[in-house]
């Protein structure tokens, strides 16, 4: 089988968890995996530098943990030395069925790095890096960009067909530019000129938080699928909702927040398994604004959550979100 092949089965549901670092961790991956059969899963951003200085080979790192189930997943790694990328996609070929170069991440950090968005402005590294990677596995090999870095450096068509060129199998873009970092409302029409000018399928990423979402960034973009990233926090079903939206025209309902807090009791309860009850209470801090929102009382029992470190206290609070009601 070719890869464009095998890209074609890789995406059939037409949708993927976008990678976010920090985030889209193995406990994510596997609660999206759990309602979504299909859906592309992306790792979050894996840095080549760090493979090379940090594993030497070894595995069961938790970054790199997966299960069977979680295929079809694409690992993400992240760099701007070409020998370092194709050691890292050499290195993850064994549990990868996709390789992600990231060329949109807008951090600080990261760009100043060379690395992320900042590839945006050096089209000819870019693409050796995706040539570096290609010879570093046999599996297919995908970038995720931005529009451009900046709005005066809109250069994401010519971006998009210097890596096919490059050997590029398939392409996400965000619909925004760097410097917006992820202000103002994504793009979508804007992604519709990259897809009339590449022949690899393209998914489309920003601001998709509804089934209604969905459906319009495929109308307005003319995208091979979407890419899902915050909109899957705090419901881990929508990804496998929209994927059930596309494969049979049926809009399956939100879960009520009784439903969510199930899920982010699970959630939280992974965590622990994985990282130890510290850590992985303090991890989860991050994901109650989006598992908790749009009931009374809300904002006040977030802020209790924060700052607590007691785990049966922890659920204590969440008990009492029984007797509140949504908006």
């Amino acid at each position: 089988m070719s890869n464009s092949e095998v890209v074609k089965t890789l995406i059939q549901s037409k949708i993927s968890l976008a990678p976010m670092a920090g985030i889209t961790d193995y406990v994510l991956r596997s609660l999206v995996r759990k309602y979504s059969k299909n859906c592309l899963l992306t790792t979050e951003m894996i840095s080549s530098e760090y493979l090379a200085q940090t594993l030497n080979g070894r595995s069961g790192v938790e970054i790199l943990k997966r299960d069977k189930n979680h295929s079809p997943i694409s690992y993400q790694i992240s760099g701007h030395k070409p020998h370092m990328m194709k050691q890292a996609a050499e290195f993850l070929t064994q549990y990868a069925d996709m390789i992600d170069i990231n060329m949109g991440c807008p951090v600080k950090k990261v760009v100043g790095g060379q690395d992320g968005a900042a590839l945006m402005r050096t089209p000819e590294l870019a693409a050796d890096l995706v040539k570096a990677v290609k010879d570093g596995t046999d599996k297919p090999v995908s970038v995720k960009f931005r529009l451009g870095y900046t709005a005066d450096e809109m250069n994401y068509v010519e971006f998009g067909q210097a890596m096919q060129n490059a050997g590029a199998d398939f392409i996400t873009i965000h619909g925004r530019t760097r410097s917006q970092m992820y202000s103002g409302h994504a793009d979508w029409s804007k992604i519709k000129a990259l897809k009339e000018n590449v022949d690899i399928p393209v998914f489309a990423n920003g601001d998709i938080t509804s089934i209604e979402d969905a459906i319009k960034c495929l109308e307005l973009s003319g995208a091979d699928g979407v890419a899902v990233g915050r909109g899957a926090l705090g419901d881990p079903t929508l990804i496998g909702r929209i994927e059930h939206y596309f494969a049979n025209g049926e809009k399956l309902p939100v879960p009520p927040l009784e439903e969510r807090i199930k899920m982010l009791k699970f959630h939280l309860d992974e965590e622990i398994k994985l990282r130890g009850e510290n850590v992985g209470i303090k991890f989860m801090r991050k994901f109650y604004p989006y598992y908790l929102s749009g009931f009374e009382n809300a904002k006040q029992l977030r802020s209790k959550l924060v700052v607590e470190e007691n785990l049966e206290r922890i659920y204590e609070i969440l008990s009492q979100t029984t007797s509140f009601q949504e908006h």
